[in-house]
């Protein structure tokens, strides 16, 4: 009988790399852990925490366990996403544990499943996760405010809701809604550029949008999500309106003001997060003459002032935590040193994650890879070093964190097919190589 456990870090890696690269025998291999998998075979597996004494991993696998489905099975983007929640949470812990992450972060196509259940078109290819049609919005800025809630009942949130329950069911970590914020939904159903040039020149109208999507859509959503579940939690992610696409101070003035303003007076607030604002480094930034891919993002930050790097910085770590008072996020984009993140972490009493972005660890994207292999094992020593230090510093509870549903200590942002396996490998070591942590608590009670 197989058993996943036979494929503990680093094997299940490697028959990754077999698989990846296109080897038959690989291939069968992967039928055959799937095939139990997905008949519940690894359910007792799939119910183990990490360690709460250890620097921990988690990384988010939907696209991988689509790659992995799509080629074994043939199963495409809207059965994998939409049918069989069984089906999605074990391929996403089958996947998860043959990377050799040791916490589970469960995931999906957030902004496409955002905006879909308010109508907007959408776009469903065969083995890539679903996405908003850029040609087709859903709303302009004669007809937002004609946007009603949708039924939380049916639909992509009942979709969401079976696949929670599935997650709490089999791995008993709370349930965990991972839904667009306020500026993000917007650029998907109103478009990028001309949110974006509204941002400039009507910045009072794109206020107003956010708000009304809070307090018609998402914020009715959460209250959803939380009668619910009532022990869960809420992730709100907005790329789109991070610092790094529309400015530090629009960051602050409306993304995380939009946030704020939607969860005013909700009781569950404290179990609301934000945790991936982009381009940190923007904020110390004196002068701004990077490109952009975003056209119109280059307009917006070229009418911002940059004032003191330092403090500036601060001010934004500020406005962040304000809508992330549960750990000290740093991911790649932000491109500061780990140091920074972690004085936070201490500072504030809160727990350190850093991000291991996708195109870091993308096969395409890599010149030399012998190069590359070495400036990724200095950045994870210095990464697992700094998270380990918070560990050891702050006030933690005994599991510290494994049953959150939350990405904790080191995050994979995205792991997909086109994911350079030897590089994770890399990472995963440095993981598991460290040393138990020693609490402070545990020193003064044992008086070492």
């Amino acid at each position: 009988m197989i058993k996943i456990e036979d494929y503990a870090f680093p094997a299940g890696l490697h028959l990754l790399t077999r698989w990846q690269a296109g080897d038959k025998d690989a291939k069968q291999q992967m039928a055959n852990i799937f095939d139990a998998a997905i008949d519940g075979a690894f359910d007792e597996n799939f119910a183990v925490l990490a360690l709460p004494n250890k620097v921990n991993s988690t990384a988010s696998v939907h696209m991988l366990a689509l790659a992995v489905l799509h080629d074994l099975y043939g199963v495409e983007a809207w059965d994998y996403y939409n049918t069989n929640p069984y089906r999605y949470v074990r391929a996403n812990l089958a996947v998860s544990r043959l990377l050799g992450v040791n916490k589970y972060y469960n995931t999906w196509a957030l902004y496409a499943f955002t905006c879909e259940p308010l109508g907007q078109k959408m776009m469903y290819p065969d083995k890539f996760p679903p996405g908003a049609d850029p040609d087709t919005t859903l709303i302009n800025r004669d007809n937002w405010h004609l946007l009603e809630t949708p039924d939380f009942t049916t639909g992509i949130p009942k979709v969401i809701d079976d696949i929670l329950r599935v997650v709490e069911e089999l791995t008993g970590m709370p349930p965990l809604l991972n839904i667009s914020a306020p500026y993000s939904l917007a650029a998907d159903i109103y478009g990028q550029e001309p949110l974006l040039a509204d941002v400039v020149n009507a910045p009072d109208n794109v206020n107003a949008l956010l708000d009304h999507l809070g307090d018609t859509v998402l914020g009715p959503w959460m209250d959803h999500h939380f009668e619910t579940f009532p022990n869960g939690w809420v992730e709100l992610s907005d790329a789109s309106g991070s610092p790094f696409f529309i400015g530090p101070d629009n960051c602050k003035n409306m993304s995380i003001r939009s946030i704020r303003h939607m969860l005013r007076d909700k009781p569950y607030g404290a179990r609301v997060f934000d945790n991936n604002y982009r381009g940190d480094f923007v904020a110390e930034a004196k002068k701004k003459v990077r490109s952009s891919r975003r056209r119109a993002a280059k307009v917006v930050e070229s009418t911002e002032t940059a004032g003191s790097g330092r403090e500036k910085l601060l001010e934004l770590t500020d406005a962040k935590v304000s809508v992330n008072p549960v750990f000290i996020m740093r991911l790649e984009a932000d491109k500061l040193d780990i140091s920074f993140y972690e004085e936070q972490a201490i500072q504030r009493n809160l727990p350190l994650t850093s991000g291991i972005g996708s195109p870091h660890i993308d096969m395409n994207s890599i010149e030399d890879l012998d190069a590359k292999k070495l400036e990724i094992t200095a950045e994870a020593r210095s990464f697992v070093a700094a998270i380990k230090r918070v560990c050891e510093t702050i006030d933690l509870p005994e599991d510290n964190h494994v049953s959150a549903p939350w990405p904790s200590h080191i995050y994979f942002e995205d792991v997909n097919g086109q994911s350079q396996f030897e590089l994770v490998e890399i990472i995963l070591n440095e993981v598991y190589k460290s040393a138990p942590i020693e609490r402070q608590a545990q020193n003064a009670a044992t008086g070492t």
